[in-house]
């Protein structure tokens, strides 16, 4: 029987553990940002690019070769640095590296990593095909050299939250939901989550905010900021369609605790205005932010809130700047940069 990585002592470390790169799949087609909104939002995605390249490789999942030379000549475009981008061209489908993308495992005082390949299903089979994301992180596997193991059940990463010392922040609604694992019961869910990640608790939410196709992932509500503190959004309106839901989610955090008894504490932070585009209410939020070892890179929405919420996360990251970039044009997708990535740490020794 093959032992699990939490019996062989690895763990999924915490966003702001040193990276060695941050993997993304560049986007190509206009399926998720339609209406001619695609080439609309290359310059936030390539400032996002740029931001995390002062600080770490930035590793490319990129459908072709024509693709790729486009990449380059954008590089030069926007004074991004060619050395930090490597680009890999495979198969690809759409751009949430976050959710497609693979999980990297560590373990303390070992060079060795371990890349955890979970099924993917775009959110429950929403947007077909899929069939080239879900190939990706056993492709990385191969092009690292790096061991693979398949638990064989669906997960996406922005479904899950973790503050690097054995515990994880999930929603009812996206994992428990029948379109991702109809087969399993919450304690299979949470004995998965324990096994494969690495991690002794797991602690749970109700649900998503409006316009979040993911069914509630919980990047877009909770983040850890360090072990025992999160941010979490709430909507002081009232009368909008996220304040019931928030609020609920605010309550079940007052009540949680930490694996030695401690209890969360707590940090607020007001919704964004409702961005609206088309008619259509698109999941902004900043608990979509990135934590890339040059910066704490947070979505901002043209609106008052803004500085709120950098001014607040600028006071709980001490270690690295906090800066603003517009998602305006790239939340149409229904993601945002946290959404867009996903890290590849750095080995413990």
């Amino acid at each position: 029987m093959v032992s699990t990585p939490k019996e062989r002592g690895f763990f999924f470390p915490a966003e702001w553990h040193p990276h060695e790169a941050t993997w993304i799949t560049f986007p190509y087609n206009d399926h998720s940002w339609q209406g001619g909104k695609l080439a609309q939002m290359y310059p936030e995605y390539f400032a996002l690019i740029k931001a995390i390249s002062l600080g770490e490789k930035v590793k490319i999942n990129v459908n072709n070769v024509a693709l790729k030379d486009f990449i380059l000549g954008e590089l030069l475009k926007y004074q991004i640095d060619p050395q930090q981008i490597e680009l890999f061209i495979r198969p690809t489908n759409d751009a949430w590296c976050r959710d497609h993308g693979p999980a990297f495992l560590i373990k303390n005082g070992s060079p060795e990593r371990l890349l955890i390949d979970w099924g993917y299903n775009a959110w429950g089979g929403k947007y077909p095909p899929f069939d080239d994301d879900d190939r990706i992180p056993q492709a990385i596997a191969k092009d690292l050299g790096v061991a693979c193991q398949s638990p064989g059940i669906i997960m996406e990463g922005g479904s899950v939250e973790f503050n690097g010392k054995g515990t994880v922040l999930t929603s009812r609604s996206c994992l428990l939901n029948p379109n991702r694992n109809p087969h399993l019961t919450q304690a299979h869910i949470e004995n998965y989550l324990q096994e494969y990640y690495g991690v002794d608790q797991v602690l749970w939410v109700s649900d998503g905010i409006v316009g979040d196709d993911t069914d509630g992932h919980i990047d877009d509500t909770v983040r850890f900021v360090n072990e025992d503190t999160v941010i979490t959004m709430v909507e002081p309106n009232v009368a909008d369609d996220n304040h019931a839901v928030l609020a609920q989610n605010l309550q079940e955090l007052r009540e949680m605790r930490l694996l030695d008894g401690r209890p969360l504490k707590i940090i607020e932070i007001p919704m964004p205005d409702a961005v609206v585009i088309d008619e259509f209410r698109a999941p902004g939020s900043y608990a979509n932010f990135y934590i890339s070892n040059a910066a704490v890179i947070v979505p901002t929405f043209h609106c008052p809130q803004d500085s709120i919420a950098l001014e607040i996360l600028s006071t709980l990251f001490i270690d690295r700047p906090v800066i603003g970039l517009s998602a305006r044009e790239i939340i149409w997708g229904q993601g945002s940069f946290h959404c867009l990535t996903q890290q590849e740490p750095k080995a413990v020794l």
